[in-house]
C-alpha cells in the first residue's frame, strides 16, 4: 500500500467557459473538497476551451434577451436563479455582480489567451482573473484592452498578449481543441476529468467531489 503521507499526483482537466457562472461555482466546490482533504493531493490543473455561445457577435447581447432567445426564459424569469447564484457564490468566496443591462459576450479571444498562458504556468490565475473580470468587475472579456490588462495582473507579458490577440494566434489550435471535447460528447460545462480516468459533469457539491477524490486516493493506494 502507498504511503498515505505522500501526496498523490492529481491532474484535473476542466472544460469550461469564462462567462459560465456554474463553471466558477464548480471550481470553488472542487477547491473546497480539496481543502477538506489537506495534504493528500499534489494538484495540477489544465483548462480547456468551451464556448457557451460560439456564434455570439462581437458586440455581445443583453443577458435577458439572450436567455429568452436561447432558453425561452420569460422576462425577469432569471432573477431568482441569479439571486441563488449570487448567494451561493458568496458562500464560496466569489462575488457575482449581476446588473441591469448586463451583456453576454464572445469568449473566443479569452480562450486563445488561456491557451497561451499554459506555457507560463499561469492558466489557473488567468482563468480565475477572467471570471472575476466578467462577473465581479463588469468587464467585457471580448475586448483586447481588457484581456491584456487582466493578463498583466497575473504576471503575463502584456505586449506579447496584445500581439497574439491582434494576430489571432492560437485560433486554429483552440478550434481544434474545442472540437476534440465536442467529439467526446461534452456539450455542456463545467466538465471535470481526474487523471484522465474519472469524469464528473456539472457544478457538484463539495461533498460529491470529496467522494470522487476519496475513490481516486483509495484505488491509487491499492495499486501501489
Amino acid at each position: 500500500m502507498a504511503d498515505s503521507s505522500n501526496p498523490l499526483s492529481l491532474q484535473i482537466d476542466i472544460v469550461s467557459d469564462v462567462v459560465c457562472p456554474w463553471c466558477i461555482i464548480g471550481y470553488k466546490q472542487l477547491e473546497k473538497a480539496l481543502q477538506m482533504m489537506p495534504g493528500q493531493f499534489n494538484v495540477k490543473y489544465r483548462w480547456h476551451p468551451f464556448e457557451l455561445n460560439p456564434q455570439m457577435p462581437p458586440e455581445g447581447q443583453e443577458l435577458g434577451e439572450h436567455l429568452r432567445q436561447k432558453y425561452g426564459a420569460r422576462p425577469g424569469g432569471g432573477d431568482g436563479a441569479r439571486q441563488r447564484l449570487t448567494e451561493l457564490g458568496e458562500s464560496l468566496g466569489f462575488q457575482f455582480d449581476y446588473y441591469d443591462g448586463m451583456r453576454m459576450v464572445n469568449t473566443f479571444r479569452a480562450h486563445c489567451l488561456l491557451f497561451w498562458a499554459e506555457s507560463f504556468g499561469l492558466q489557473t490565475p488567468l482563468k480565475l482573473a477572467l471570471f472575476e473580470a466578467f462577473f465581479t468587475h463588469r468587464r467585457n472579456v471580448w475586448e483586447i484592452d481588457v484581456l491584456v490588462d487582466v493578463a498583466a495582473t497575473v504576471g503575463l507579458p502584456a505586449s506579447e498578449a496584445r500581439g497574439l490577440l491582434n494576430a489571432g494566434s492560437y485560433a486554429q489550435r483552440v478550434r481544434q481543441e474545442q472540437q476534440l471535447w465536442l467529439d467526446k460528447d461534452i456539450h455542456a460545462v463545467p466538465a471535470f476529468y481526474f487523471n484522465e480516468q474519472y469524469f464528473v459533469h456539472g457544478a457538484q457539491e463539495a461533498e460529491t467531489f470529496q467522494r470522487i477524490l476519496g475513490k481516486i486516493k483509495t484505488k491509487a493506494e491499492l495499486t501501489n
